[in-house]
């Protein structure tokens, strides 16, 4: 197995990141003035003081941010305008008031405190519960509630299938708002420039998915898109979809550049990112399922209520509908009813969280499956059996196609590795001495390579017949080849550490038929060169099944040129060559070959020599585009991804009965991510999905005070480190191909992130089943585990 090639230049200190770029001559520092307030009205904003200050070239507050730029755009016709910074009220604590451009960042941060804020404090609405009541204050006057979007679906005759049910199963949850704290924070440098034919703007930003920003900036300028320019460093330092939340500063920094007539740099620093950057939404949410007297769930009724703090951020509503078509999970249910709300509150505006919408989804889905479970006095995996979805492609009610698995071996192969009787025995020891000791079981559907069809859903079908449908999963590459027969791969997905390089490398040097070293990769993105579509970036699981399918294609048709290239040097039929080892050779007769930079020169260098009809053309661009990633249906029903692997986990946690700590002890995991493209990095991404989601299980919470006060530093926002991720890991494979891909490779990078959370919450609700524990929330860290016990037994005492 070939070494990660992204490794050496990271190690060496010779990583490119934002910091350590000048792009811009004479580039200026910017500091940002936040609301102490979650709610509060803006009478009056001083910015003289600052604009006096030594060194500093611009100040702007609420009035030039109206005056400059548009509400963005949003993902549903809601009345609720977003600007970057507030222009009227300021709506969570940490949004922009104002902004402030000095010669450096101690000028501006000095200039920063003497800008002046008169602000009328209003009632704070935090929770989802407050924001729907009737009386409860509006965040949005222009709006006649604080309900951003709600849509209601039917698949299927549910009511008649909850009628006919043998008995029904309702049980309510609650997700908590967390992130993904990336080791490097936002940063943004910008450049806006008058130019003769209009305004233009060219943006460097750490972001890995910057062209969907480019229609959402467009708008906000009010300039043609064409006039944009995003550029990607090389390397970044972690976002997780985290950083999507940084294109408001690209605004605004574009907005002050064009008033201190200067390049201008933002970097974000630790406080300002708990704060105020970006989390996935807390959810609350009620399933309900109905059940044959086999255990077999006929249908389910889901209500699903996101808040998603002062806005609806683009691209919001997201995480309500990225999991819509795998909504019924891994289970074959032929009725479905969901109703699917966002209310904005006065919290951080919600984003892009590693496996967004799955972590909420599978939280309630695998929670209430070990409910029906237990109420059903069947064991937890037993039932999961019975509902399994068993043929491929198997449609969904809701409009998914799940394009292969194989889910009953999968659970197989984890029941044999965990050894799972001999656990339930061990368990039952425990018991006997006394101890908490629990196991949990998930199973769920991991959705790859995204449809962005699916944000559709929020606006209802007469609304979106009048307009233009969106939808697709395209990936674009380039492949050339110099006179010297190098290859060069350009990659319009910058990666956060998941080795696309050291995988680029690998199939395009496969299909060419040469060595690794023979082919450079080259990441870049820059909306000016890369090709691209809206759709195009590194998110959502894309580059395993997306990207590197047009890999291959583009690969294919490099191949087709070098063949005849080679087959006119050896004198043969192009149809009998094949390229291995560095050469175009003979089929049967290796020994008569010639190499592939010779036959690779000769279309540079002798192109007259080639047959008539074929172009001397070593350069190929590729966008893959899979059919079936269509907008949605006048009935509401989308195919949300591609491709759909799966995951099935097993953990054993261990609670002490004094300090109430929850211990993750063991975790045994399949993935079936289709063809595995690299074994060694298949298993880091699954190492760190499992660290980001053990910390949303157990430790890392956004909490607010009653005032709206949130967390805002790592004293309070507890990350696992190597300590806490120090449980036994059992982790296998299965390979179901996916028939969609090239490759029939699967995405793996957000799998665990769904799974894992909710197999602990299934884990201590087995070991506290005595008690009377009801696990409906997470995290489960020592202090709600001991609340949740003092409840059991005050309840107990109470009705004796």
């Amino acid at each position: 197995m070939c070494a990660r090639i992204e490794d050496p230049a990271l190690l060496t200190g010779r990583g490119r990141f934002l910091d350590d770029l000048d792009p811009f001559a004479g580039t200026l520092t910017a500091a940002i003035v936040r609301s102490p307030h979650p709610h509060a009205r803006i009478r009056r904003v001083d910015l003289e003081r600052a604009r006096r200050h030594p060194g500093v070239a611009a100040v702007l507050g609420p009035e030039e941010v109206a005056a400059g730029l548009n509400p963005f755009p949003l993902a549903v016709k809601t009345p609720m305008p977003y600007y970057p910074t507030a222009v009227d009220k300021a709506r969570f604590v940490g949004e922009p008031v104002a902004v402030v451009v000095a010669a450096d960042r101690y000028a501006a941060e000095d200039a920063a405190e003497l800008v002046q804020v008169d602000y009328e404090p209003l009632p704070p609405v935090i929770d989802i519960e407050d924001a729907l009541a009737p009386d409860a204050p509006l965040l949005h006057d222009t709006a006649e509630s604080n309900v951003a979007t709600d849509r209601t679906f039917d698949f299927g005759d549910v009511d008649a299938v909850f009628a006919a049910a043998d008995r029904v199963v309702a049980r309510e949850y609650d997700f908590p708002r967390y992130s993904s704290t990336p080791m490097e924070c936002g940063s943004v440098v910008v450049e806006w420039r008058d130019e003769a034919d209009g305004p233009a703007v060219e943006a460097w930003a750490n972001f890995h998915g910057p062209f969907s920003m480019v229609a959402v900036l467009a708008g906000a300028f009010g300039v043609p898109a064409s006039r944009i320019r995003l550029r990607v460093p090389a390397d970044i330092g972690g976002s997780f979809g985290i950083k999507a939340a940084i294109y408001p500063y690209v605004a605004l920094m574009a907005l002050a550049s064009k008033h201190a007539g200067r390049p201008v740099r933002w970097t974000e620093d630790r406080v300002e990112h708990l704060l105020a950057s970006s989390a996935g939404s807390d959810r609350k949410m009620r399933f309900e399922a109905a059940i044959g007297a086999d255990g077999r769930v006929a249908g389910l009724r889901a209500d699903l209520v996101d808040n998603v703090g002062g806005y609806l951020r683009p691209p919001e509503p997201s995480t309500l509908y990225r999991c819509f078509g795998n909504i019924t999970g891994a289970y074959r249910i032929d009725a479905v009813r969901i109703r699917s709300r966002a209310v904005v509150t006065n919290k951080t505006p919600t984003g892009l969280n590693r496996g967004f919408g799955g972590q909420q989804l599978y939280f309630g889905l695998e929670r209430l499956m070990d409910e029906i479970a237990r109420t059903g006095g069947l064991d937890p995996i037993e039932l999961r059996r019975r509902n399994f979805v068993g043929d491929f492609p198997y449609a969904t009610p809701t409009g998914g196609i799940y394009d292969s698995g194989d889910y009953h071996g999968a659970l197989d192969l984890l029941v044999k590795n965990s050894d799972y009787q001999a656990l339930r025995r061990r368990q039952a020891e425990a018991r006997e001495r006394g101890e908490y000791l629990g196991i949990g079981v998930a199973t769920i559907v991991d959705p790859s390579a995204t449809n962005i069809g699916y944000v559709g859903l929020a606006t209802p079908a007469e609304q979106r017949a009048a307009g233009r449908g969106k939808s697709g999963s395209t990936e674009h590459v380039r492949i050339s080849v110099d006179p010297n027969g190098l290859v060069s791969v350009l990659l319009g997905t910058v990666p956060q550490g998941q080795g696309h390089a050291t995988v680029a490398q690998s199939v395009v040097a496969d299909q060419l038929g040469l060595p690794r070293e023979q082919v450079r990769p080259v990441v870049e993105m820059d909306t000016a060169t890369t090709p691209w579509t809206i759709s195009t970036g590194s998110y959502s699981s894309r580059f395993a099944p997306l990207l590197t399918s047009a890999l291959v294609e583009a690969s294919e048709r490099i191949a087709a040129t070098v063949k005849v290239a080679g087959a006119t040097l050896l004198g043969v039929d192009p149809a009998g060559v094949e390229l291995s080892g560095g050469l175009v050779r003979e089929t049967g007769n290796p020994e008569h070959s010639v190499s592939f930079r010779h036959a690779a020169g000769l279309v540079h260098w002798d192109p007259g020599s080639l047959p008539d009809g074929v172009s001397a053309r070593l350069y190929e661009e590729a966008a893959f585009t899979p059919p079936q990633s269509k907008a949605p249906s006048r009935s509401d029903q989308i195919n949300s991804s591609l491709c759909y692997g799966f995951v099935a986990e097993l953990v054993v946690v261990r609670i002490d009965r004094e300090t109430r700590e929850v211990r993750l002890e063991q975790v045994y995991s399949v993935h079936d991510a289709g063809t595995i493209l690299n074994p060694v990095l298949l298993e880091g991404q699954v190492h760190g999905a499992l660290a980001h989601a053990l910390g949303g299980a157990l430790y890392e919470e956004m909490r607010y005070t009653e005032n709206g006060q949130p967390t805002a530093t790592f004293m309070d926002y507890l990350c696992p480190t190597t300590a806490e991720t120090a449980y036994e890991l059992d982790s296998d494979h299965l390979q179901t191909p996916s028939p969609l891909t090239k490759l029939g490779a699967k995405g793996c990078g957000e799998g665990s992130c769904m799974s894992l959370p909710v197999a602990i919450a299934n884990a201590v609700a087995d070991a506290l089943s005595a008690e009377g524990v009801a696990i409906t929330s997470l995290p489960l860290h020592g202090n709600v585990v001991h609340e949740l016990l003092e409840r059991s037994a005050a309840t107990k005492e109470g009705n004796n």
